[in-house]
């Protein structure tokens, strides 16, 4: 199971892609969309909770901490904040495990497991950084928003395709979403 959260950062179209991906490849995924994600969503692409929920095989409310996501003991492979807000950055980075997103995160850390946040925030401060620097010194991945070009995109459909398959890449899921340098 891949755990799937969207935080309240501009860029909720890489999370819905991902999503719609993953259930065309009939990957089990749990989904968490914080309140201020369900804002952008309507806003950015129209969509409401209703219509993402079906997307994933489980949704829980981000404010749930009796979720079994919540525990160690459940064995979900991997998770992805995506698109990832600063606010929830930092409470991963700090270890303020408030919610069902950052304790989650905290679980997949401590337990070793596939763990990738996608930031949409530019620019950066020297706090961001350090906390992407302390997640990255725990195993976690960085991939921010940021496509290339190489691919020779026409149109933003093809960007979110490009940064989606870096993040199935780096679950090791086989995809072939973009064209490769020189393939």
């Amino acid at each position: 199971m891949i755990i799937v959260a969207i935080t309240g950062a501009s860029g909720v179209i890489y999370g819905v892609r991902l999503l719609e991906v993953l259930k065309e490849m009939q990957i089990n995924t749990t989904l968490l969309v914080t309140k201020p994600a369900k804002i952008i969503l309507e806003y950015e692409m129209g969509i409401t909770e209703d219509e993402l929920e079906k997307l994933a095989g489980r949704n829980y409310d981000p404010k749930d901490l009796t979720t079994d996501i919540n525990s160690g003991s459940c064995r979900f492979e991997s998770m992805v904040i995506v698109p990832c807000t600063m606010k929830t950055l930092a409470a991963i980075a700090n270890g303020y495990a408030n919610n069902a997103v950052t304790r989650a995160a905290d679980v997949a850390l401590k337990e070793k497991r596939k763990f990738i946040l996608v930031p949409r925030e530019t620019p950066l401060r020297p706090v961001h950084l350090e906390n992407m620097h302390k997640i990255a010194n725990e195993g976690g991945i960085i991939l921010p928003a940021m496509p290339g070009f190489y691919h020779q995109p026409e149109s933003i459909d093809n960007l979110v395709d490009f940064m989606v398959g870096k993040i199935l890449d780096s679950l090791k899921i086989d995809n072939h979403l973009f064209k490769r340098w020189q393939e």
